[in-house]
């Protein structure tokens, strides 16, 4: 039976991979064609990408007998799936298609950082140690899941708001048939992004909480100093400073689109690079069930 499950999931997982790459191209064709077909296809496979990726996790935490949020492979789907979640939120409130041609690619390259990083060896279900079980690495992890997810989509708007900017920036208008045509208004963009990371923000700071009531469980300790703790608490700050300057300094625009790009750069190294070339009690996450986030 479990040998069924996991081809069920190694099929999900393929199947969402699939989708996502598809729903990518049709929103890069949509928004330089404006065929609205091209875009009801990429809002539609994005449906069948989220659904298939929902029954990789499903069928995971069926299959390892716990929330499957305990390894870098789990992780990642996870964090793929919250931004998709996120956007298909975004697109059905406030009519934002044009946002998916910049935020499935960062969904795409995730999926393609597990095929080429992760072998099918690494991708199985571990048994977690003891000592590490506890419900508040359950916690910690959903927060990272949903905030880093957020914080995705307020990179793409991020993006969005420059190119835009930069062709009406010098008083030119809009090309009627550009791509910059499909984006919304600057002030549209600006005011989402800030939305978008007013509902982050709190669950980071509940992922930084619960990682070191975590911590303590685990290690004994609230606070190390930790690589990864170190850049959570740098992400942190990166968004606080742009809330704090928004709400005190009425900082919109430019610079705040600026400080979402640099935010979400910091919440990858705060996973990738951390991992990967910063030692500490996070590092061996890559390959063994362990506190990722």
């Amino acid at each position: 039976m479990d040998q069924g499950l996991q081809n069920l999931e190694t099929s999900s997982f393929y199947v969402m991979l699939m989708a996502y790459t598809l729903c990518m191209l049709f929103y890069w064709a949509w928004i330089g064609t404006k065929k609205e077909l091209m875009g009801r296809f990429a809002t539609y496979l994005t449906i069948v990408g989220l659904v298939a990726n929902t029954a990789a996790i499903i069928l995971r935490m069926i299959i390892a007998g716990r929330p499957p949020l305990s390894n870098s492979y789990e992780f990642l789907l996870s964090f793929v799936w919250g931004i998709i979640f996120v956007y298909l939120f975004i697109e059905y409130r406030y009519k934002l298609r044009s946002l998916g041609a910049f935020v499935m690619p960062i969904a795409f390259l995730i999926l393609m950082f597990i095929i080429m990083s992760m072998g099918p060896e690494e991708r199985i279900a571990q048994a977690i140690p003891p000592a590490l079980k506890s419900k508040w690495l359950t916690f910690h992890v959903v927060t990272a899941m949903f905030s880093y997810g957020a914080f995705a989509i307020s990179f793409g708007l991020g993006i969005m708001y420059l190119l835009k900017i930069g062709e009406e920036g010098k008083g030119k208008k809009s090309n009627p048939h550009g791509i910059i045509s499909r984006f919304p208004a600057l002030d549209i963009i600006d005011e989402l992004s800030y939305k978008v990371i007013g509902f982050a923000f709190p669950l980071l700071t509940l992922c930084i909480i619960t990682g070191a009531i975590w911590a303590n469980y685990a290690w004994g300790t609230y606070w190390s100093w930790d690589p990864k703790e170190t850049w959570s608490l740098i992400t942190w700050i990166i968004y606080a400073a742009y809330l704090h300057a928004r709400l005190m300094y009425g900082w919109k625009g430019k610079r705040a689109a600026w400080m979402t790009i640099f935010g979400f750069v910091a919440v990858l190294f705060t996973f990738f690079g951390v991992n990967y070339f910063l030692p500490g009690l996070h590092s061996y996450a890559i390959s063994q069930p362990n506190i990722l986030v």
